[in-house]
């Protein structure tokens, strides 16, 4: 490909993640039962090893709201629990079980991992043209991504098996748009395998 790979990690925090978190009641039992999180920590590690960069990104929301338009129903409610949200709140940190992983964490208030922060550039800047998308949830934050780095010009992989949605027949179909959308999902061995090439 000639650029290299970096690795956006979206969403991996105790609000998404947690049966404790703000969207636990919906996406922890999900997320559980898929065998993401452990897939994830796995693959991180692994493509960390291989030389690609890990970034882990946030939803947060700070005082005066940043960035955060109340434009949808995501953000609308997001907006209505934002202390919650703030980026010293507890359920903002990242879950254990990735937290020592990230080379860089990127806070902003939108979907897109890529948006409302200069990490599209500063990924330019570093020679990335390939980015390999894990998180939660695939209908949500990593669809998003996925979708607004290929109109950036990156080749956008999710890594099937590093994401998740509440419920499966969501996820797949996320998945099957993204075939389309997108340079395609990977698994984490097929993303593994383009990390060395």
């Amino acid at each position: 490909m000639g650029g290299t790979c970096a690795v956006l990690a979206l969403h991996w925090q105790v609000n998404v993640i947690s049966p404790e978190g703000f969207f636990g009641a919906m996406l922890s039992g999900p997320v559980a039962r898929s065998g993401a999180v452990a897939r994830a920590e796995r693959f991180h590690a692994a493509a960390a090893e291989a030389g690609a960069e890990l970034i882990f990104t946030r939803f947060t929301v700070p005082a005066g709201e940043g960035e955060l338009v109340r434009n949808t129903a995501f953000m609308r409610a997001v907006a209505d629990a934002q202390e919650s949200f703030r980026p010293e709140a507890p359920g903002t940190a990242l879950i254990p079980e990735l937290a020592a992983q990230p080379d860089l964490v990127v806070d902003n208030q939108k979907l897109s991992g890529l948006a409302g922060s200069d990490l599209a550039d500063r990924l330019r800047a570093r020679g990335v043209d390939t980015v390999l998308i894990t998180g939660v949830a695939t209908n949500l934050t990593v669809e998003q991504t996925a979708r607004h780095a290929t109109e950036l010009g990156f080749h956008a992989h999710v890594v099937a098996d590093c994401a998740a949605a509440a419920e499966e027949a969501v996820h797949e179909a996320s998945l099957a748009n993204l075939a389309l959308a997108t340079a395609g999902p990977l698994t984490a061995a097929e993303a593994l395998a383009l990390i060395g090439n």
